[in-house]
């Protein structure tokens, strides 16, 4: 079941949703100091934890740095459901061969802009992991295309063919891929507390925002929903250092004020959220 959109978050009108990641809702919103419209994410306190999640988020930060993105993208998708289509009908080699050349170009121009992103990602996500969880160790991020690194995706449709026909659906392509993040300390997301889980999934919206703000100029608006759920002292701390040295307005939200703010040396403004009124707190 989706999530419903709100009214509002902070002082800015939602208008409507523009998409959903891994760890985040981004809505278009309206700022009504400004008079213009601006997008919001909204970071979810969850860690993603499901491979298609993953692959959405990955393509989130894609799609805002590479131009051909999207066109490239309903490329592959279309080509991917009507592969799909004929090996679930059992279709000849002739109909299967005019499918595979556009999977197969598609599906190639689609990892290479994935992999391209994952070298811009990977070293501003490895920063703010140390930052966040310095006692995890050294952190590492790998990107997996959805196929064997070693061949051609139009030979590794041709080599998998007969395993495609008989299970119905396409065994290798770019909408297999995945991308992980391990700890020297702690190599499994198994072996991370709820509290590490959403400064892991935290870290990789302040990783990908700050991309986005590399290439636009400009830093969207990050928001933080109950900054000391799950988290102790010090690491609210150095999630509140680690937001307050990026050039971007940070809406948190919390039934109290934190304590991490004062402690960190941050300051900010301060208001009581009731259903319906916005109260400025002196």
């Amino acid at each position: 079941m989706s999530e419903p959109i709100p009214e509002k978050v902070g002082k800015y009108p939602i208008i409507r949703q523009l998409g959903r990641g891994a760890t985040s809702v981004v809505y278009l919103a309206r700022d009504p100091f400004a008079s213009r419209d601006v997008a919001i994410k909204v970071v979810r306190s969850q860690s993603p934890g499901d491979t298609d999640l993953r692959r959405r988020f990955l393509d989130w930060g894609v799609f805002h740095v590479e131009p051909d993105f999207l066109a490239t993208w309903r490329s592959f998708q279309r080509a991917l459901k009507q592969r799909n289509a004929f090996l679930r009908n059992g279709a000849g080699t002739a109909e299967l061969d005019a499918w595979d050349n556009e999977f197969a170009q598609s599906g190639t121009a689609l990892a290479a802009m994935r992999a391209r992103y994952m070298a811009l990602l990977a070293p501003a996500l490895v920063a703010e992991l140390a930052a966040l969880l310095p006692e995890l160790g050294a952190s590492q991020v790998g990107l997996e295309q959805g196929w064997n690194a070693q061949a051609q995706l139009a030979e590794q449709l041709a080599a998998t063919r007969d395993e495609d026909l008989r299970r119905g659906f396409s065994l290798s392509g770019p909408h297999r891929a995945d991308w992980t993040v391990a700890f020297e300390k702690a190599p499994r997301r198994e072996h991370l507390s709820r509290g590490q889980e959403k400064l892991c999934a935290l870290a990789c919206v302040l990783a990908q925002a700050s991309v986005f703000a590399g290439h636009r100029g400009e830093w969207p608006v990050v928001c933080v929903d109950d900054l000391a759920s799950e988290l102790d002292g010090p690491h609210q701390e150095s999630l509140v250092r680690s937001l307050a040295a990026v050039d971007a307005q940070i809406l948190i939200t919390g039934t109290g004020k934190p304590q991490a703010l004062q402690s960190a040396g941050v300051e900010a403004a301060w208001f009581h959220v009731e259903p319906g009124r916005v109260a400025a707190l002196l």
